[in-house]
């Protein structure tokens, strides 16, 4: 099957073809006919199979080429990572027309963004905290909105953003097409669907609990002290050329990087509380393979569209068997080959076990012959007796607030 097939403009096909698009994936196939004939549209299907361009040219043939100064489509996305690669695809698509598009989200100035607002821009890509802000504040009219897309649209529950969702669905017109898109569907997104979709028809493409074709993998039990050793022992042993490591905290996280930089390797990393140029020189670095490494919170896990990934580590292992797949979905992508691996404490044993009960897939446990995994924690460093003073101080003064 070939995109011609969706009749779209030919000013779209033209830019599909430059930007590399052979064929149509599975969700493309089912969700385009159906987005185009103006009918609501739930869009279940994993992380990497195409959902953006799925409703993306739809979106685009149905505005194309009447410019009208009005905001006509709103795309609300959980994280500004997805925010600014689906801008990016946008911008690709519509290289051969008129139609303009505009990113919205924190961590950057506001007024090229209240510009955009004011002006009407034809398609909005935003998360939902700096829309709404923006919204409060009066800037942007969407009397014209056609469309409205909510993309990750679990990932928006898991992180807090449902009720700004609703917020905002407050201020559009009710006479619009909806569409939904989201790798799972728990109680509160199908409670969602039903008050915002009308009729939708649904488009399930695989299943969420079964990791991506071409990826093979494995766990290596260890010591959590020795997570780092074991890690840098695979770095060394294994031949991987593009490496995602998947922390569970913003500190891990800044404290693994430091050690892998110290040790060598050409790492960057990402997580909430960086700004939004660090996230985006760390994202594009990794992308140019600039750095061989990048170590992230699950900020990244999903949306994050990096061609080439070749192994996926999880330094900790996810708590939630979904976030799981979510994580090493980000390898063997576009039918590509690539492998997981988990480094599994003694107390991540349980979330292990999740995870093989959810994807029914027992991984194979591994171990690195040359590596010591006996080897002791090692003991802290001694301070001088002014330290310990003034550290036994600090505790004296804590058991006394707890006592009283």
């Amino acid at each position: 099957m070939s995109f011609s097939q969706f009749e779209l403009h030919p000013d779209l096909l033209k830019a599909v073809q430059h930007m590399g698009y052979k064929e149509p994936t599975p969700i493309q196939q089912q969700a385009i006919p159906i987005a185009m004939s103006g009918r609501d549209l739930i869009g279940c299907a994993q992380t990497g199979t195409g959902k953006t361009a799925a409703f993306a040219l739809p979106i685009l043939h149905k505005l194309h080429p009447t410019r009208r100064a009005q905001i006509r489509a709103l795309i609300l996305t959980p994280t500004r990572e997805l925010a600014a690669q689906i801008y990016e695809v946008l911008q690709g698509l519509t290289a051969y027309t008129k139609i303009y598009t505009a990113a919205i989200y924190g961590g950057v100035g506001m007024p090229p963004q209240e510009r955009a607002l004011r002006l009407g821009t034809d398609v909005i890509v935003a998360t939902p905290g700096r829309l709404l802000d923006l919204i409060k504040r009066g800037i942007g009219r969407f009397d014209g909105l056609e469309v409205l897309v909510l993309d990750e649209a679990d990932r928006m529950l898991d992180m807090g953003f449902l009720p700004d969702v609703k917020r905002i669905i407050s201020h559009l017109p009710s006479q619009r097409q909806t569409m939904l898109f989201s790798a799972t569907m728990p109680a509160e997104i199908l409670q969602l669907s039903g008050q915002i979709l009308q009729n939708p028809a649904t488009v399930q493409i695989g299943r969420q609990s079964k990791p991506a074709e071409g990826i093979t993998q494995s766990a290596y039990p260890v010591a959590q002290h020795l997570k780092t050793d074991l890690l840098l022992t695979l770095l060394e042993a294994e031949a991987m050329e593009s490496v995602l490591v998947f922390a569970r905290t913003k500190i891990r996280t800044e404290r693994l990087a430091r050690h892998l930089k110290e040790s060598g390797h050409k790492a960057a990393l990402i997580h909430g509380d960086r700004t939004q140029g660090q996230r985006l020189a760390a994202l594009e670095g990794f992308r140019e393979r600039s750095y061989r490494i990048l170590v992230a919170t699950d900020i990244a896990a999903r949306g994050l569209d990096i061609d080439g990934i070749s192994h996926v580590i999880n330094y900790d292992v996810p708590m939630t068997p979904e976030d799981y797949v979510h994580r090493i979905g980000r390898t063997a992508r576009a039918k590509a080959i690539g492998e997981a691996l988990t480094l599994v404490a003694p107390g991540e044993e349980e979330f292990l076990s999740a995870i093989q009960r959810l994807t029914k897939i027992e991984i194979p446990r591994q171990t690195v012959p040359e590596f010591d995994y006996h080897r002791a924690l090692k003991p802290r460093p001694q301070h001088d007796g002014r330290r310990h003073k003034r550290f036994n101080g600090r505790a004296k003064r804590r058991n006394a607030y707890a006592a009283y």
